[in-house]
């Protein structure tokens, strides 16, 4: 049998028929997944009776998208315009975002986590026609005079209910659905306050990305993804939704980390693809080990042992012996039934992701903005490296480092079909980001190796320079205290050392975890700067000092009464000031 060349060779016997562009578009991605397999699950959540299960399956999500996509034509939804969408991960968000390009329309995902006056913002700029938001911002949404009307993504407001919306489906004409080029959705990456930015890209900006990014990593119709992150972000939605509605995979919508509700879906839900943001990943691994601590010093010495032993064989053999060695561990911790666990929204320190290899779980790491779909690198699992987020994807797209640096870095250039079309009405601002030659400049600073494998080092913005001008990057200094648990929050910036000279040393603000507290019997309130504290915390800054070059030291530790404001992928906004 004749292997596919590309993972997307299959499209040739739809082509013509199905959909007419280079790549289809998100719309007839879906029509076309929907008639390989019908009868596969595809949307699921636990939101029935006592936390029970509800599922659809490929059909019967067809049937509730093609019903909306009529009502929104019928309604008057016009090609062009906009339907913003935002709420938890649920069926009813994933309905709501296929059925608004029956209409042709453009879909605005909105953070949910926002507050009503910055969601209020961003549908200033966005001008949609309609807004689907979720109970708790229902009334606010409903009540207060907007131009656009707005319906519920929650059954406990049935005459406005997703699902209640239904229109003659012999409105859906195939002239009004939207083709490649046109701009699927905006996402809005800052500009809660003040002017939004949001990027616009295009369905074949999306659909590129999704099949491109399986020339790195199979995912197959029997795969089923864990939606735990915000399905607003350009991450989860690309990641988990988009991958498994190109081959006919499930999605389980999570709604919520607390630990007792996402052990309950990992293990009902059967999840074999989980996809996180190091926090999440950071908080099962350090539970595992917990747990193997527990169990005494032998145990724990032989454990550790053979994790060296089974990650030997899989560099050397390819062979993966680790979820047989370790599956009462596994089996524990509600992750055995995992093939690939992807890591994306931020660097992961090289331990936790060894760890988890050594465990017998393929672990993966991607990077990518949203502004490029989001993914431009992942690791392949047969050829990993743990120093890196990953291999791009020549020969489908360029990256290229420019104002290359001795060390070889530089900031990181991209050009490729899921690079973005640009920010919503804003010119001067899309021109900014793109090279003469067309490249976009990501503002991530890295560099490549000879195989294409992507090496990060930060952010351009955050970059401190010392007094011997030497870069230094926070991310890196941030990821050595992952495995810290006693941290509950580290940020890492440059503060003025010496005023004459204008010189920056590094500065530490931490945020001290509540086990500290509760181990010495102390509140928070009143004992920030408590000594015992302080020397605990010191211990493991002066442990990790000792692994970094002596410029990249941490020299000034502040400690925070309270946690900096984090994004919805649990990466810390850095809006905070110096206090120089």
């Amino acid at each position: 049998m004749k292997k596919n060349k590309t993972p997307w060779d299959f499209l040739e016997e739809f082509r013509g028929k199905d959909f007419l562009g280079e790549w289809p578009t998100v719309l007839e991605m879906f029509l076309i997944t929907a008639k390989r397999h019908p009868h596969n699950t595809c949307l699921t959540d636990f939101e029935g009776p006592d936390g029970s299960k509800n599922t659809l399956n490929y059909t019967q999500a067809k049937e509730k998208i093609e019903e909306l996509g009529a009502w929104l034509v019928q309604n008057g939804v016009k090609k062009g315009d906009r339907i913003a969408v935002s709420g938890k991960n649920s069926p009813e968000w994933a309905v709501a975002f296929i059925a608004s390009f029956f209409a042709g329309a453009i879909v605005c995902p909105i953070d949910y986590a926002l507050r009503e006056n910055e969601i209020e913002n961003l549908l200033k700029t966005a001008k949609p026609t309609f807004l689907f938001i979720d109970e708790e911002k229902f009334t606010y949404f409903s009540e207060e005079t907007f131009d656009f009307k707005t319906f519920s993504l929650s059954p406990k407001h049935a005459d406005r209910y997703v699902y209640n919306l239904r229109g003659d489906k012999n409105l859906l004409a195939p002239e009004i659905r939207p083709t490649q080029d046109d701009i699927a959705v905006i996402l809005f990456t800052s500009g809660t306050t003040g002017t939004p930015k949001g990027a616009m890209l295009t369905h074949k900006n999306l659909t590129s990305d999704t099949y491109i990014a399986q020339t790195r990593l199979d995912v197959f119709s029997t795969d089923v993804f864990y939606a735990i992150l915000p399905i607003h972000h350009a991450y989860t939605m690309q990641a988990v939704f988009l991958e498994a509605i190109s081959v006919g995979a499930e999605v389980v919508f999570g709604k919520s980390m607390a630990v007792s509700r996402l052990m309950k879906e990992l293990k009902e839900g059967h999840i074999t693809m989980l996809l996180g943001v190091p926090l999440l990943f950071n908080k099962l691994l350090a539970g595992i080990m917990k747990g193997i601590k527990a169990k005494g010093p032998v145990v724990n010495g032989a454990i550790h042992a053979l994790m060296g032993i089974s990650y030997s064989i899989k560099k050397i053999f390819h062979k993966n012996p680790g979820k047989l060695l370790f599956k009462a561990v596994l089996k524990q911790a509600n992750i055995y039934s995992i093939r690939i666990a992807i890591c994306g929204g931020g660097p992961l320190a090289s331990s936790v992701f060894k760890a988890y290899n050594e465990m017998g779980i393929d672990f993966v790491q991607g990077y990518g903005l949203t502004e490029t779909s989001p993914i431009i690198t992942l690791n392949p699992i047969d050829h990993f490296k743990i120093e890196s987020v990953g291999q791009y994807f020549f020969p489908y797209m360029e990256m290229k480092i420019i104002n290359e640096g001795d060390d070889g870095i530089g900031e990181i250039a991209v050009k490729g079909p899921m690079v973005f079309k640009g920010y919503y009405n804003m010119e001067e601002e899309t021109k900014k980001v793109f090279t003469d030659d067309g490249f976009f400049k990501t503002g991530d600073l890295g560099k490549l190796d000879k195989e294409g494998y992507l090496i990060l080092s930060g952010r351009a913005k955050n970059m401190i320079v010392t007094e011997g001008g030497k870069n230094v990057y926070p991310e890196e200094i941030e990821n050595a205290f992952q495995l810290y648990t006693d941290i509950e929050q580290i940020t890492v910036q440059g503060y003025i050392e010496n005023k004459d000279t204008k010189s920056e040393a590094i500065e530490a603000l931490v945020y001290v975890a509540d086990d500290v507290y509760n181990r010495l019997g102390l509140e928070r309130e009143g004992n920030v700067e408590n000594e015992q504290v302080k020397n605990i915390i010191q211990l493991i800054i002066s442990t990790v000092n000792k692994t970094l070059q002596p410029y990249a030291r941490i020299t000034k530790v502040t400690y925070l009464k309270e946690p900096l404001e984090m994004t919805t992928t649990k990466k810390v906004k850095r809006l905070y000031k110096t206090n120089n």
